[in-house]
């Protein structure tokens, strides 16, 4: 691979907006791969890989190469190196020793904070709530994350799904554990395709597709979805109950909701009402009213860092200690909006004890004999997909 004035200073101007103006990395490239309507897919590749890859190694990098803050052009030198690609004769890459940055990365590997690229306190974390067990599971948020679609069964089959986008250029596989799930085998601008205008699918990490499912829906329920957000799951939901029933999609931020209506159109959703958080009053107008209701709360994104690197560098203690306490307050304030007998879903994508079980177990201590844990499970980075985890809590007829 040959090294690009036009597509490097790309990679070179996304890395100083995400590390020094602490944009988000996904927003960056989007904006940054419509400035050149000359980059083919090859090169859009490079720009939105380059990027990724060095902000996931950051510190590794940093540290072989002996990077100050800013130094962007000596990040992506460490990362060609790394990568068996050859320097051109750039003043920008003067000085730059390939023979030392491989020597200092042959000293630094077996130093898991630097190996795995992660800050000090949230390795510490890991290893304080998940013992031996964080080793492989933040080697694991390291790997490069699939690009998992949910088939849209209100429209299409997964198998029909498969064979139509295969004519699209698109090759996908299936996976036995997800039903609805395909797997795209190369990456790709997966927005484009006739079928996503279509509506017959959504981008959505395979483990989260685990969530609604787990919910135990039936069609023609009243189901509350109180953290929508934009809706990814909403929308599972709909396809699950075929649009019968009613859905109550809710958020504190009135533009996801905005962009929920406007994806739900698309996928053809007619059961679906959304719902502004604006005051106290809207949940309490919705008391024993739901059916199921699920609560994917706000989290730290530990689970997620396969497709957010950039997001190990904007968390912080008092960000998980403050989201700690939003998700019991989510708890304890929305579950008076299920009615007794109903079922409700508890889910982050952290790997965290302290944001998943603990923060079930104390709930339940709380309202000791009004709710009961019918089953729980993980999903962990290591078996493939996102970190999830959900907690399946029943409402008792008292």
């Amino acid at each position: 691979m040959r090294l690009h004035r036009s597509t490097t200073n790309a990679v070179i101007e996304a890395l100083e907006q995400i590390f020094s103006e602490g944009r988000y990395a996904d927003k960056v490239i989007e904006k940054i791969l419509k400035q050149n309507s000359k980059w083919g897919a090859r090169d859009r590749r490079f720009i939105a890989e380059t990027t990724y890859d060095i902000v996931r190694w950051y510190v590794l990098i940093r540290v072989i190469v002996r990077a100050k803050e800013n130094e962007y052009w000596k990040l992506l030198a460490g990362w060609c190196i790394l990568h068996d690609i050859m320097l051109p004769d750039w003043v920008e890459f003067k000085g730059i020793n390939r023979k030392d940055v491989l020597q200092r990365y042959e000293e630094v590997k077996s130093k898991r904070k630097i190996r795995e690229s992660i800050p000090d306190w949230l390795d510490e974390l890991g290893e304080q709530e998940l013992g031996s067990r964080w080793d492989t599971e933040l080697a694991a948020l390291n790997d490069e994350a699939p690009v998992v679609l949910r088939t849209n069964t209100l429209k299409i089959s997964r198998k029909e799904l498969l064979h139509k986008l295969r004519e699209e250029n698109v090759e996908t596989v299936t996976t036995d554990q997800f039903p609805d799930a395909l797997v795209l085998e190369e990456r790709q601008n997966i927005f484009q395709v006739p079928s996503f205008k279509e509506g017959l699918f959504e981008v959505q990490d395979a483990a989260s597709q685990y969530i609604a499912p787990f919910l135990k829906i039936e069609p023609g329920q009243r189901v509350i979805d109180a953290c929508a957000g934009a809706g990814g799951k909403t929308l599972h939901l709909a396809a699950l109950m075929k649009n019968k029933g009613r859905i109550i999609a809710m958020d504190v931020e009135q533009w996801k909701l905005d962009e929920l209506t406007k994806r739900a159109r698309r996928a053809g959703v007619s059961n679906l009402e959304p719902r502004l958080i604006d005051s106290s009053k809207v949940i309490k107008r919705l008391e024993n009213s739901a059916d199921r209701l699920l609560l994917d709360v706000p989290c730290s994104g530990l689970g997620v860092l396969k497709r957010n690197p950039d997001a190990k560098w904007k968390l912080s203690t008092a960000f998980i200690d403050n989201v700690r306490a939003l998700q019991q307050h989510i708890l304890n304030d929305y579950c008076t909006m299920l009615k007794p007998g109903g079922l409700m879903v508890y889910s982050t994508c952290s790997i965290l004890p302290s944001e998943n079980e603990q923060q079930v177990s104390r709930f339940l201590s709380a309202h000791q004999g009004e709710f009961t844990l019918m089953q729980e499970t993980h999903l962990w980075p290591t078996d493939g997909y996102d970190g999830f985890y959900m907690a399946l809590i029943k409402r008792e007829v008292k």
